[in-house]
């Protein structure tokens, strides 16, 4: 239990680091940059989808067995984050932006990042409950898939009228609620069948953001030689989760 402890602490403190990288962004060019995400979101689709049928729903249905709660379990794990992404996206202003006033959408992403961190947070954790090298591949999916989102997210508080300094400083303000998501997880690990619960509602999360967020937006890209790009970056997000049984 110990050494689950650790691991979960440790990868979220990690994953918490991530929100750090939207000031090495600013020093890269907006075309550079967008090359660079749009192959990170389809390497970041492949890898989610690829960690939820490969790591999570096999461990959890070995748990288990495949039954009618298996299936709510994923199910609700859908609506979670549909749910989460409708507060995310629930306030929009229409003030001039200026350096003295900061809009609503950038505190309501604040609200929304701290929501969808504290599940990361539960997510890992309970990823770690099952076996060390399951959680090890969900904590690379998080990973993987925070890169771009919180780029994403350092521009809207720029763009809310936040400073640099104090968006940098909010954005991992709010990562770090991923750690209490995991204590929580952690705390709940004695509930019989919790493990399977959250489990079950992280497949879902991660079949709900590559389907509905990541890939459309790959889509978005026409060009025939950048979409080849995507395609091979999508199978290798996929392929280093198959790579990860190996140390299982």
């Amino acid at each position: 239990m110990n050494e689950v402890w650790f691991y979960s602490i440790l990868s979220v403190v990690l994953v918490s680091l991530v929100s750090l990288i939207g000031l090495f962004a600013l020093s890269i060019k907006v075309d550079k940059l967008k090359k660079i995400l749009i192959l990170l979101l389809a390497f970041s689709a492949g890898a989610l989808l690829g960690d939820a049928f490969i790591h999570l729903l096999p461990e959890m249905i070995k748990e288990a067995g495949f039954g009618l709660n298996v299936a709510l379990y994923v199910l609700s794990g859908i609506l979670l984050f549909f749910v989460l992404e409708k507060v995310i996206h629930w306030q929009h202003c229409h003030m001039p932006i200026t350096k003295q006033h900061v809009h609503p959408f950038a505190k309501m992403n604040l609200l929304g990042d701290s929501l969808h961190n504290f599940i990361d947070g539960l997510i890992i954790a309970a990823s770690y409950m099952i076996n060390i090298p399951t959680g090890i591949a969900t904590t690379i999916a998080v990973v993987v898939h925070e890169i771009p989102q919180e780029i994403g997210d350092f521009g809207v508080l720029l763009h809310g009228g936040y400073t640099k300094g104090k968006a940098l400083l909010l954005n991992f303000g709010t990562a770090l609620i991923a750690i209490l998501g995991a204590v929580v997880a952690l705390s709940l690990g004695n509930i019989e069948g919790i493990a399977v619960v959250l489990t079950g509602i992280a497949a879902g999360g991660f079949i709900y953001i590559a389907g509905s967020d990541l890939i459309p937006e790959m889509h978005k890209e026409t060009a025939i030689s950048k979409s080849l790009w995507q395609v091979v970056a999508f199978v290798l997000g996929i392929l280093v989760m198959i790579a990860l049984i190996a140390i299982e």
